[in-house]
This record gives structure tokens, C-alpha cells and sequence, in this order.
């Protein structure tokens, strides 16, 4: 049997590449090799063991990639080995009563790749057929690595309903936060994003984003000034604190919508005194639709966001621990790791 290197979580403080057996695609599977793959918060969360209770160990871990068919199960058609891809890593039950209203993105008993099971962070990966998403070719593939994070970004503004010429405030300038504005940019709505770090907020400005400084400016003071007094229609709080949600309630105008994409893993004292007064609608952004991770693929494939200047770290799949290390650090955007490694030996 042949082997193949991981990046395996093994308990809190310790990701590290490990050689193990490579599996073969069973019926109505695909193996993939991970060309680039992005580490995010959730990665940093478990490799600081904040998920132990739910991530077995050892585990291989990692969901932001994007890769080339390797090989096929035996009844798999419509893909050929190398056919660029990414994958949609959510695997429903498909049985649920959630499943069955149609949302199986959040299933009741999601089995999310990269957490839940083995994930990307890899030299090859095997996946269910139906999780392949189609890359053209010729696709940029350090970009296509951000398929992932910016079809989080897709499915939030599609949430907002965020609409051409409205003014949408993005509390939170981390890489989901500077997708969402991206795309809410490229819908044609005016943006402001909001983030204390110099160096985020130097990239967004880089990247032609309005961007303040929160300790500095006042957000609600600014949403009313570039509306004529009446606020954003939608806030996006990305930030995950609590100053972040006190920040988006009070950039909104009358009747805005809060879409609350950050993880708050501690409850919050909210003010509900503004959503009675002026209307204000919560509305709660969870992972993507497949529909969002091929608009995403349409967007990144063709050019249309910038994403490639979030990409501030590429290390190979030999140092994940380094690339852990330089996320967790701060002063990295977005690190991808290169999963293209040595063949397999026997």
C-alpha cells in the first residue's frame, strides 16, 4: 500500500505533517490532490484545541482547497483525472427534518470535512463525487484555494439581500470580512469596512475599500454622513466581539438588516431597543449553498475579485506547523499551504 504526507491535528499546540496510508476511492467517491490549502480561524480553533470535543484525534484537517481529480471510484462518471476542482466540504444526511425544507447546508447531523472527518490538508484527499465543483481551466489555482472563503462571502451578501446603490457596513476586516466587501462591492453597493488592525486596514485600502478605524471614527456617525442621515442598510458583523456587534446595530438605518457572520461563542448582552424602534431585521449567515460556491468560482475564475492580494503566506505541507504558527501570530491574511509534495512510495 502506498503512503502519502498530512498535516494531522494531534492535541492542543501540535499540527504537524505525519505519513500515512493513502485510501483508494470507493463507489461513489473521487480522490483529489490538494494543490493549495488555506488555513482559517476554525483550523486555528481546533489546532489550539478549542473543538476537542468534537474533533476526533489524530485528524487530518483543513476544507479551503483546491486540487486535481487523482483517481475515480468505479461509478464515477462526468470527471476524468485531472480536472481541476474544489470541493463543497459538507456532507448532509440528507434525512433530517432540515434536509428535507431544503437546507442542507446546516443539516442537523452535518458532517463537515476537515472537522467532522478527514480533511484537505493533504497530498491527496478522497471525497464524495457530489462535493466536486468545477474549476476552469486555467484558473489561478492560489486563488481558487480562496473558493471556499469567498463562497462564505457570496452566501452572506445573498443572506443580506444586500442590493445595488445600498450601503453596506463590514465590521470586521479579516480575510471573510474583506470578501464580503469584495462582493458586495462588485453587487454595486457602497461599502465601508471597519477594522483596528493597521495592516488589515492597509490592505483594504490597497484593495479600494473605505476602510475606518473604529478606536478612532465613529461608524455610526460615518454611515449617517455618506446616507443623509439615515444609516446602512445592511451590517455584516465579521468580527465576532461584542464591541463589533454594538458597532453594526448602531450603523443602521431604519429597517437595515444585521447579518451576523462572526462566531460569537459566548452569549452577548444585545441592546434590543433598536430592532423595536427602528425595525431592524437579525438575520443569522452559516457556511454556503452550492449555488454560492459556484457564483464564487464564476467570480474568482474570472477575475472579478481581487483575492489573490489576501494571500500573505505560502508555505509546503513539510512546515504546516509554520504556517499555523505565522496565522496564529497575527500579521498574516491568509496563509495557503502547498500541498504538492513527493509521489506516495510504496
Amino acid at each position: 500500500m502506498s503512503t502519502h504526507l498530512v498535516a494531522r491535528y494531534h492535541r492542543a499546540g501540535q499540527v504537524r505533517a505525519d505519513r500515512v496510508d493513502r485510501r483508494c476511492p470507493g463507489p461513489g467517491e473521487v480522490e483529489i490532490a490538494p494543490l493549495f490549502t488555506g488555513i482559517c480561524g476554525t483550523d486555528l480553533h481546533i489546532a489550539a484545541g478549542h473543538m476537542d470535543a468534537r474533533v476526533s484525534t489524530p485528524a487530518v484537517i483543513g476544507h479551503e482547497t483546491v486540487g486535481t481529480v487523482s483517481a475515480l471510484g468505479t461509478d464515477v462518471t462526468g470527471w476524468a483525472v485531472g480536472d481541476l476542482v474544489t470541493v463543497v466540504p459538507l456532507r448532509p444526511d440528507g434525512t433530517c427534518a432540515t434536509c428535507r425544507n431544503g437546507h442542507s447546508h446546516v443539516c442537523d447531523h452535518l458532517d463537515f470535512l476537515g472537522i467532522d472527518s478527514d480533511g484537505a490538508l493533504a497530498e491527496h484527499w478522497v471525497v464524495p463525487v457530489h462535493t466536486l465543483v468545477r474549476v476552469p481551466e486555467g484558473t489561478d489555482p492560489r486563488h481558487a484555494a480562496l473558493l471556499e472563503p469567498t463562497s462564505v462571502a457570496v452566501h452572506d451578501v445573498r443572506r443580506a439581500r444586500l442590493a445595488p446603490g445600498e450601503l453596506a457596513a463590514v465590521v470586521g476586516g479579516g480575510p471573510v470580512g474583506l470578501l464580503i466587501a469584495l462582493v458586495a462591492r462588485h453587487t454595486g453597493a457602497d461599502v465601508v469596512l471597519s477594522e483596528p488592525d493597521p495592516t488589515r486596514r492597509a490592505l483594504a485600502a490597497d484593495l479600494g475599500l473605505h476602510v475606518v478605524d473604529p478606536l478612532a471614527e465613529d461608524l455610526a456617525a460615518l454611515t449617517r454622513d455618506r446616507t443623509d442621515g439615515a444609516g446602512a442598510a445592511v451590517a455584516f458583523e465579521v468580527s465576532g466581539s461584542a464591541p463589533g456587534l454594538t458597532a453594526a446595530v448602531g450603523a443602521l438605518a431604519v429597517r437595515g438588516r444585521l447579518c451576523l457572520v462572526g462566531i460569537h461563542a459566548a452569549p452577548r448582552e444585545v441592546d434590543l431597543h433598536p430592532f423595536f424602534w427602528r425595525e431592524l431585521e437579525l438575520l443569522g449567515a452559516r457556511l454556503y449553498e452550492r449555488g454560492d460556491v459556484e457564483e464564487a468560482v464564476r467570480l474568482v475564475a474570472g477575475g472579478a475579485l481581487p483575492v489573490g492580494a489576501l494571500v500573505s503566506h505560502v508555505l509546503p505541507l513539510e512546515r504546516v506547523d509554520e504556517a499555523f504558527a505565522a496565522l496564529a501570530g497575527g500579521g498574516a491574511v491568509k496563509v495557503l499551504v502547498d500541498c504538492r509534495g513527493s509521489a506516495g512510495t510504496a
